[in-house]
């Protein structure tokens, strides 16, 4: 330890927090937000709903397992990674494991943060970060490494950058082979996501966030993950409601569910610290079946605000947030979870299964 170079947390609320640096030695600046989930951090930080954002892994160890080969499966698809590149801003744990264990492995987790150019800061107290978190919200921060400027923090103001556009696709690409053809808005898919439809049978047709899809042949309509604030995504929403004047099959995950929402007239709100784990309760309106899930969401819809023929379909248990929704005629409902993923529940695999039974 003591050849390690000491880094600061830095919260916008004032609190310092001492720690290690690993990974890259350099600063970084982003949304703090915590997770609960106990493993899957090489899935974590290369999810891109987390595009943006510091994450604080709440877990107490992270790195022992190391970072396994970056294979892909038939389809082009990773099979360890959610996608190409890490897409966290920092990460700050507990206890980091340089020293690794697996049969997988290939390299360490700073190793991997290193060659991305991705700080790390180990030695946090995260249990009590993760408190402040939940009792102020998530706020921006910074990680310093010793001997550079802390600086100050800017305001962002309504025109900040849309990260959706940062982590979406730039052109049409296509996966798998199948009678009936998805079109899968791309906010910020995973790969898991995208395995979980073309194992299904049908070929989908993964579009730019911003991609007229109404202009393609299509049988489904799926819209993705991905992260920031729904109302940046105005091309994207537009899209959808021209979509929904139609009859074919249209489900939204995370993200996309709240395109979804808003697209058909309703609102969404920031949450106070998200959902970001791999056990949220979530129950079946109208039923006593609940689902744990796994979550990574900053926002939640309205169920107030929602036009007379939609309905709430899923409900948060810790919270009573709104999970999803469905059209009461129409083939249309949403998911404010991922119906599966590494490492994580696949309680929620019907989800899929329930879209393509409407195609």
């Amino acid at each position: 330890m003591s050849t390690r170079k000491k880094a600061t947390l830095v919260l916008q609320n004032g609190r310092k927090m001492e720690g290690w640096s690993f990974g890259y030695d350099g600063p970084c600046e982003g949304e703090v937000v915590f997770s609960t989930a106990m493993a899957g951090y090489t899935e974590s930080l290369t999810d891109p709903s987390f595009s943006g954002q510091i994450l604080c892994a709440a877990y107490p160890l992270i790195g022992n397992y190391g970072i396994p080969p970056m294979e892909t499966d038939g389809d082009g698809l990773l099979k360890g990674f959610e996608s190409e590149r890490i897409h966290v801003r920092g990460l700050v744990v507990t206890g980091y494991s340089e020293k690794y264990s697996h049969w997988n492995a290939v390299g360490s987790l700073g190793g991997w943060m290193k060659e991305q150019k991705v700080p790390g800061i180990s030695g946090i107290d995260t249990r009590l970060l993760t408190q402040i978190l939940r009792e102020e919200g998530s706020m921006p921060g910074r990680i310093v490494p010793e001997g550079m400027d802390e600086g100050r923090f800017e305001e962002s103001g309504p025109g900040a950058e849309n990260p959706v556009a940062r982590v979406s696709c730039r052109e049409v690409i296509r996966y798998g082979k199948g009678e009936k053809k998805v079109v899968l808005v791309d906010c910020g898919v995973t790969h898991q996501v995208l395995r979980g439809l073309v194992r299904r049978g049908v070929e989908v047709i993964r579009v730019p966030w911003n991609y007229d899809f109404n202009s393609l042949e299509w049988d489904g309509l799926f819209l993705s993950n991905g992260p920031g604030d729904p109302a940046l995504c105005r091309e994207t929403i537009e899209n959808i409601r021209r979509a929904m004047q139609g009859e074919k099959p249209v489900c939204g995950i995370c993200l996309g569910g709240l395109l979804m929402g808003m697209a058909a007239g309703a609102s969404a709100y920031k949450l106070k610290y998200g959902h970001r784990s791999h056990n949220q309760p979530v129950r079946r309106l109208g039923t006593d079946r609940c689902y744990i899930t796994a979550q990574n969401n900053g926002y939640a819809l309205d169920s107030g605000s929602l036009p007379a023929d939609w309905e709430p379909y899923l409900i948060n248990m810790n919270d009573g947030t709104n999970e999803g929704i469905r059209h009461k005629s129409k083939p249309f409902f949403s998911a404010q979870f991922y119906p599966e993923v590494s490492s994580g529940p696949e309680d929620c695999d019907f989800i899929f299964d329930d879209f393509i039974s409407k195609l």
